[in-house]
């Protein structure tokens, strides 16, 4: 199993949190057998959940121009028409991909072309299927143009449980389709907009997975 970069200094703590834990627990308390093993066990526990966390498993990538990946492992909560109101201010086809804190956490690019638009909105921690979690929530905001000139909009969402986003591109970049623009720490949210006439591939309630799942087919 791979893991994912942004995961080596939670792992590295974890395992320090764990030697310390079961150290006390040797030094003053040597004859608690049963609270040793169930230390013992609880550690193993949370050392494997911290580790299935930060996995970033390889495949191959199928890229398409015409195509939209999805850009997170997870299930589609929200397909609806809604205005996107900070950037494209026009209306889109929103889909939402809800990430528990048992999928892959790595975003992906969902089409190839150059970045035009990136922000950073610092903000509150709503549980992520709150309806204000999307403008009122630590988000950013990505813009990527194709070579039609098409533009898809997307956003990282922290949620209760997330307390930090990271992203690897800004405005200028040129990315790839499937590759790396981002993770989000312990649960969360991804909305991208899609052109109105986009054909959409998913249904609410389905899971996804990121860079392989086939979202929607953009309008010729």
């Amino acid at each position: 199993m791979t893991i994912h970069k942004e995961g080596y200094t939670s792992i590295a703590l974890c395992i320090l949190f764990i030697f310390v834990l079961n150290a006390v627990i040797q030094f003053y308390l040597p004859q608690a057998h049963a609270l040793k093993w169930v230390v013992y066990i609880l550690s193993a526990l949370l050392f494997l959940i911290i580790l299935q966390f930060f996995r970033s498993p390889s495949f191959a990538i199928s890229t398409d121009e015409a195509t939209v990946l999805c850009p997170a492992d997870g299930k589609i909560v929200v397909i609806e028409e809604t205005e996107e109101s900070e950037v494209l201010k026009d209306k889109r086809i929103q889909i939402s991909v809800f990430m528990s804190p048992i999928n892959v956490h790595v975003n992906r690019n969902p089409i190839s072309g150059v970045v035009k638009y990136f922000k950073y909105h610092p903000g509150k921690y709503l549980v992520a299927w709150h309806p204000k979690s999307s403008t009122e929530n630590e988000r950013t905001t990505i813009m990527i143009e194709n070579t039609a000139g098409t533009p898809v909009l997307f956003r990282q969402i922290a949620g209760a449980m997330a307390r930090r986003i990271v992203w690897y591109v800004k405005e200028g970049d040129v990315v790839e389709q499937g590759g790396q623009f981002g993770f989000i720490k312990f649960g969360s949210r991804v909305d991208i907009f899609l052109p109105l006439g986009s054909k959409i591939n998913v249904a609410l309630g389905e899971v996804v997975k990121g860079g392989r799942t086939v979202l929607a087919e953009l309008p010729a």
